[in-house]
């Protein structure tokens, strides 16, 4: 995948994402997946556009059966992104492909409520 960072088989639990403060990105997915490897580029081009949103936490989560992280999250397809604030989903995204789509849904869930 170049110079796309791989998504880490050692997830954290549950509870230690539940437990994050500010704003944590989380991207479900795998290396060899075909739509990951295209959203890759988009996502990496959105988080280095805006200085605010390239300085939230994000966890490339290695998913598949027997994940539980994944489970938990009710993912379903891959890649999904999931916006946390405080441990609390903000709002999902699913098989992004356009960096323009990823950076306008990252500034608009990140946005104080």
């Amino acid at each position: 995948m170049n110079d796309i960072a791989s998504y880490s088989p050692q997830a954290p639990d549950r509870a230690e994402v539940d437990a994050l403060p500010g704003l944590t990105l989380l991207q479900f997915g795998t290396d060899w997946c075909g739509h990951c490897q295209a959203a890759a580029p988009a996502v990496a081009a959105a988080l280095q556009a805006d200085p605010a949103v390239s300085a939230l936490r994000h966890l490339l989560v290695e998913d598949g059966p027997g994940r539980p992280l994944g489970r938990s999250f009710r993912v379903k397809l891959w890649p999904t992104l999931i916006l946390l604030r405080d441990g609390q989903e903000v709002d999902r995204l699913v098989r992004p492909t356009e960096a323009a789509a990823v950076a306008q849904w990252l500034a608009d869930a990140s946005a104080p409520a």
